[in-house]
């Protein structure tokens, strides 16, 4: 399609093919929610991490034990690592142009961070309930 041709169709016309507007809504409001679910879970790791420093790797472990901290851990795990996967996505969707490479950004993002959470999750159960 020439410029002169693009010029004289309607925002309409340009927007059709484009995907629903639906979805973007939920992705937002997905990501505001996991936001906001990460604040207090954040303010745990970070008040914790702190609170041992110094502590050698039995209280570490002794902490991680607690069924309380690894079920936050978990939920800061998991919550953190979708929470990066949908940011990426979007900024995938923004900044790449080429189709194919946007899907393979997209594909291959969410399998390193999904993987890393599945490993992460995996060492704390494993410490919480023993080797």
């Amino acid at each position: 399609m020439s410029n002169d041709t693009a010029k004289l169709r309607s925002p309409l016309s340009k927007a059709r093919g484009l995907g629903s507007a639906k979805y973007g809504t939920e992705h937002w409001w997905q990501q505001r929610l996991t936001a906001i679910a990460l604040v207090p879970l954040t303010l745990w790791f970070v008040i914790g991490v702190i609170g041992h420093l110094g502590a050698d790797h039995a209280a570490m472990v002794a902490w991680m034990k607690s069924p309380f901290s690894a079920t936050m851990m978990v939920l800061f795990v998991a919550v953190g690592i979708y929470h990066a996967a949908e940011g990426m996505q979007v900024v995938i969707e923004d900044y790449v142009h080429v189709e194919w490479q946007k899907l393979a950004g997209i594909i291959v993002t969410k399998l390193v961070l999904y993987g890393l959470a599945a490993a992460s999750i995996i060492s704390v159960l494993k410490l919480t309930f023993g080797a």
